[in-house]
């Protein structure tokens, strides 16, 4: 590891900087700090093990061209992963280190690796049609067509639209010593880049402004929850259906009385009762709705106006042995 340090001279700044800000800070928000040793040690290219598994660079430059016409998805999602120099490596993850605490800090180490997913993804895949429609609308555009480019530039852009979308519209912040709305920081940078700083990917750094502006539309549409998060807590639903639906299947109903009555509990409306059932009261049955005599001891419903019978003692005019009886068989069928 020695060895590695002793060639990489801007490299321990960036690790005093990132010890310095973990250690002063209460979060330490790991999906940041995974993202910054991931960046070094793939352009270290250490240990021995990732540099025998890792693409060269040429193999996974940014290029527009090659990625439509190879269908090459390794070239879209390596790119940003890459870096020519330390200078390079350094100044994005600073910027990097800096997004990453507040955003991390602010959403949750889940959703703001959600984010960074979605805005590699969406800033990679407007810079492709940026370039691709400069191709078919202006002719003498081609060179952003064939253009290479790799960084983590372009979400950094993005994550630059994120964090300043958080700040009111009255807040000022500095853009390389130039004081600007907060708002309209990421375009600023995009400028003064292009202006001062030679053989930058102007479609990159675009593509990263646009991605940052249509990811928050999604949010708001979405409600303020992460796109990525809500496909992924789509998928998970669909995915858990079967086991819903088997554990609703298998769930054990609890016992109901015959014909949906009860005897000697509290009456309640069956299936196809109307107005709730009603009790005997010869024999304290639970009657349908529907029944305007019960169907144990045939006693008339009280207050139906079925028929004018209604006797005094037993409304049926039965003996107590007879209705012990028509019990005992009703609930031997």
């Amino acid at each position: 590891m020695g060895a590695v340090f002793s060639r990489a001279g801007m490299l321990p700044i960036l690790v005093l900087q990132a010890l310095s800000e973990y250690t002063r800070s209460d979060s330490k928000p790991p999906v940041t700090a995974v993202l910054l040793v991931a960046n070094v040690l793939i352009y270290l290219r250490w240990p021995p093990l990732l540099d025998r598994a890792l693409p060269a660079i040429d193999e996974v430059w940014f290029n527009p061209y090659l990625v439509v016409k190879n269908g090459d998805l390794k070239r879209f999602f390596l790119s940003p992963l890459y870096h020519m120099g330390e200078s390079h490596l350094v100044y994005n993850m600073m910027s990097l280190l800096w997004k990453g605490v507040q955003l991390e800090t602010s959403v949750g180490s889940l959703e703001f690796a959600a984010m960074v997913a979605t805005l590699l993804t969406m800033s990679q895949g407007i810079t492709l049609l940026l370039a691709k429609t400069l191709l078919l609308f202006f002719d003498h555009e081609t060179a952003y067509y064939y253009e290479h480019a790799v960084g983590f530039s372009g979400v950094l852009f993005a994550l630059k639209v994120v964090l300043n979308s958080q700040f009111s519209g009255d807040l000022f912040t500095y853009v390389h010593g130039i004081v600007v709305p907060a708002r309209y920081a990421a375009w600023a940078e995009l400028v003064l880049i292009q202006l001062f700083v030679p053989g930058v990917s102007f479609l990159g750094h675009l593509g990263g402004v646009l991605a940052g502006i249509f990811y928050l539309r999604l949010r708001g549409l979405r409600g303020g929850s992460d796109p990525l998060s809500s496909l992924f807590g789509g998928a998970a639903a669909v995915l858990s259906w079967p086991v819903r639906f088997l554990r609703q299947m298998f769930r054990r109903r609890p016992p109901t009385g015959r014909r949906g009555n009860t005897v000697g509990g509290a009456g309640r409306p069956g299936r196809g009762m109307s107005g709730g059932a009603w009790r005997c009261p010869t024999c304290t049955y639970d009657n349908s709705g529907w029944s305007d005599v019960c169907e144990m001891c045939s006693t008339e419903r009280p207050g139906h106006a079925f028929g004018a019978r209604r006797a005094s003692g037993h409304p049926a005019g039965l003996p107590v042995e007879e209705l012990r009886r028509r019990r005992l068989d009703r609930f031997d069928r």
